[in-house]
C-alpha cells in the first residue's frame, strides 16, 4: 500500500489529499500516519481551517480487508488529534461494507460518492444497529423438550 499527496504541491488552496493504492497491509499504516502527520504539520496543514477535512482517495486499494480498516481508523485518529477530519473518497463496495459492519463508516468520514464503477450503498451503523434492534425485540422462546 502506498500513498501520495499530489495536490499538496500544485494548488495551495486545495485540501490535503492522500491517495492510497495497492494491497492493504498493517505495515504501511505507520508510514501513512507519519506522512499525514507531516502534511498536517507543514504549511499546507496550518493553512486549513479548524475542522477542515483531509481527503483520502481509496479508489485504488486492492482487496480491502480489516487491516485496511485499521489503517483508515488510525489515519482518522491522526486527523482528529490535529483538529481535522478524514473523509474517504471512491471507496470500493467491499470496503464500504467492512466499514459499515464494524461501525466505522461515520468515524472515517465515508462519503456518499462510491467508486467510479459502483453505486452508492446505503449506510447504517452496521452491527451496532442490529444489536440495538435485537435488544428491543422479544426473542422467540425455544421450547425445552423436557417440558
Amino acid at each position: 500500500m502506498e500513498a501520495n499527496a499530489p495536490e499538496a504541491s500544485k494548488n495551495p488552496d486545495a485540501p490535503i489529499t492522500l491517495t492510497v493504492t495497492g494491497p492493504a497491509g498493517r505495515t504501511a499504516g505507520s508510514d501513512l500516519c507519519a506522512e499525514l502527520e507531516s502534511l498536517l504539520a507543514g504549511p499546507k496543514g496550518a493553512a486549513l481551517a479548524p475542522g477542515a477535512a483531509v481527503e483520502c482517495d481509496v479508489g485504488g486499494v486492492l482487496g480491502p480487508d480489516l487491516a485496511l480498516v485499521e489503517v483508515l481508523a488510525r489515519l482518522a485518529l491522526v486527523a482528529r488529534r490535529n483538529g481535522r477530519t478524514l473523509r474517504l473518497r471512491r471507496a470500493p463496495p467491499g470496503l464500504r461494507a467492512l466499514l459499515d459492519l464494524v461501525g466505522l463508516a461515520d468515524a472515517v468520514g465515508l462519503t456518499d460518492a462510491a467508486g467510479p464503477d459502483t453505486a452508492a450503498a446505503p449506510r447504517g451503523r452496521g452491527l451496532q444497529d442490529r444489536v440495538q434492534r435485537d435488544r428491543g425485540r422479544p426473542q422467540d422462546r425455544v421450547p425445552d423438550p423436557r417440558e
